[in-house]
């Protein structure tokens, strides 16, 4: 009966360690982490300049530059996407960081190493202590040893997961931080081209108004000539030209430097780059009228407000790993092998091993657990106040690109207006002094106005422009957190994967996130500065040549 008895006994303990065992495994010393909720103001009913509008309603997604219609800027902005360098680095600081994530979770698993040694001595006939007459030791002998070892550190209280899950947090929030990174950039060269479209405007203005700035130099001159003028108003009519003209070649200049900072973007050698002019004064792009989000689905559509959220929610788990200190540390280990004198390992009684296990606990460390745990909850604090502050600002640049699209939208209108009063001025005053009927400073002032007034005008519609793609941005440029890779989603490899370990790696290995980018890297001895890419096919641009050097033709998301 006894002999029954010890089987079942056994088997009961077993249970009750192992049941035991799992039961502590699974404590989790990380406070319970939930997304904070904003309190959004009452302005966002319909009373601010936001209003409840239907998600996705108007805001283009994926490659939202397409609703300018304009092809060289979807050229240029595939470019950008594929070749940036600073792209390229916030994706490989992705990498990095998800990587990092896994060197965490390994320590989740055994630890197994495994050795060999082979050996041949020689023993010297002069050693200490050798002695020809009374010594018998052997001057030649051979040593072999295999061994191997295992350990591991049962995760008591969390400290590797939460380690783990605090590095994918980060990851997450690099991944975020690679979006908004994408996002800015493109944003920066859409603004960018169209300011520099707005110089093209503002230079075909001034050249419509040099030459009649010349026609009323000739005019003077003529009505001097004739003695019906005087030679004050030739000076006049002289200095308004050269005035112009000095302009002008101001303007062509922050044209140019315009076109070096494109140039840029997309990873071109300012040399190697050029985009032809356009000769009219009205903008080569459609209209956009865009509505904004809902104040809800505003905060997930923030590259930004995601990377905040992530971080904060990495700092709770670090709170948990600060916990774990303050609890004993347990490491198993085994190691076993053979080792013999000689090469026979047939024997088992060349055999070794050993069996640990090891608990640490510190009783006095000065309080320096303490302070590491008071640091985690300071840090955690510190991503809940940026997160707020993160937020605040969306909101922030949500109203003010609202009111500018708005009011910029409403000074061309008004503008337009001014500049059609201004031409008829111009127009009237000039016939009037031709005629004799009027001085020429009537005629000077007028076409001053004209020129002023048409260059605000090309100013008010850049401006508008400009501020639909800051309100494409600021709403987070059709982006979701579900972009945003899974926590599931992070780790690189399996733990038993020893393949794809080349560089570069394969594409599939590449999170979708950054696969654009990472696909684009495997060229690491390629000269980007001049390979050929927008343009090269031989298609002339709608609005303009792009890959022409100036002196000779260019070659060719989520939660846990």
């Amino acid at each position: 009966m006894k002999e029954r008895r010890a089987p079942v006994c056994r088997r009961a303990f077993s249970t009750l360690t192992l049941t035991l065992l799992l039961v502590v495994t699974g404590c989790n010393l990380a406070p319970r982490y939930q997304t904070p909720k904003f309190i959004y103001p009452n302005g966002w009913g319909g009373k601010g300049m936001m209003v409840d509008a239907l998600p996705a309603a108007d805001v283009p997604r994926g490659k939202w530059w397409e609703v300018y219609e304009d092809p060289l800027l979807n050229r240029m902005e595939e470019k950008l996407t594929l070749t940036n360098p600073d792209l390229q680095a916030a994706a490989e600081a992705f990498t990095q960081a998800r990587d990092l994530a896994l060197e965490s979770e390994s320590q989740l698993y055994p630890q197994v190493a495994g050795g060999a040694h082979l050996s041949k001595n020689k023993g010297s006939l002069g050693r200490l202590f050798y002695s020809r007459r009374t010594s018998h030791g052997l001057e030649y002998e051979s040593n072999e040893a295999y061994s191997g070892a295992a350990s591991w550190e049962p995760d008591f209280w969390s400290y590797i997961r939460n380690t783990s899950h605090m590095q994918k947090n980060l990851a997450q929030a690099s991944a975020a931080d690679y979006a908004l990174l994408r996002l800015s950039l493109q944003a920066e060269l859409a603004s960018d081209y169209i300011a520099l479209r707005g110089f093209d405007a503002q230079l075909a203005v001034y050249a419509d108004s040099i030459r009649y700035f010349r026609t009323a130099v000739e005019i003077t001159r003529l009505r001097q000539g004739g003695a019906i003028g005087a030679g004050l108003d030739v000076s006049r009519a002289e200095n308004q030209l050269y005035a112009a003209l000095g302009a002008q070649s101001k303007l062509l200049a922050q044209r140019q430097v315009m076109e070096h900072a494109i140039s840029v973007l997309v990873n071109t050698a300012p040399a190697a780059f050029h985009i032809k002019p356009l000769t009219s004064v009205k903008m080569p792009f459609r209209d956009v009228t865009i509505r904004p989000y809902l104040p809800s689905t505003l905060l997930q559509r923030r590259p930004d407000i995601a990377m905040a959220e992530r971080e904060m929610a990495a700092a709770t788990r670090g709170v948990g790993v600060a916990r774990a200190a303050f609890y004993p540390n347990f490491t198993f280990t085994a190691a076993g092998g053979f080792e013999d004198g000689g090469f026979d390992l047939a024997s088992m009684s060349r055999a070794f091993w050993r069996i640990a296990v090891q608990a640490v606990e510190p009783a006095f460390t000065g309080g320096l657990r303490r302070a590491a745990l008071q640091r985690a909850w300071a840090q955690y604090r510190e991503t809940v106040d940026s997160y707020r502050g993160v937020v605040l600002s969306a909101f922030q640049e949500v109203e003010d690109a609202l009111s500018q699209t708005r009011l910029y939208r409403q000074e061309q209108h008004q503008q337009h207006k001014a500049v059609e009063a201004a031409m008829r001025t111009q127009s009237m005053t000039m016939a009037l002094y031709t005629g004799g009927l009027s001085n020429y400073l009537d005629a000077l002032v007028a076409q001053q106005d004209a020129l002023t007034a048409r260059l605000v005008e090309v100013s008010a519609e850049t401006n508008q422009l400009r501020a639909t793609v800051k309100l494409i941005r600021a709403m987070g440029g059709g982006w979701t957190d579900q972009d945003m890779p899974k926590v599931k989603q992070i780790d690189p490899i399996g733990p038993l994967q020893y393949t794809g370990l080349q560089h570069p790696r394969p594409v599939q290995d590449v999170p979708t996130e950054t696969r654009a980018v990472a696909a684009a890297s495997g060229d690491l001895d390629g000269n980007w500065l001049t390979a050929p890419a927008l343009g090269s096919s031989g298609a002339q641009p709608r609005s303009g040549l792009m890959g022409a050097s100036r002196t000779a033709p260019a070659p060719g998301s989520a939660k846990d």
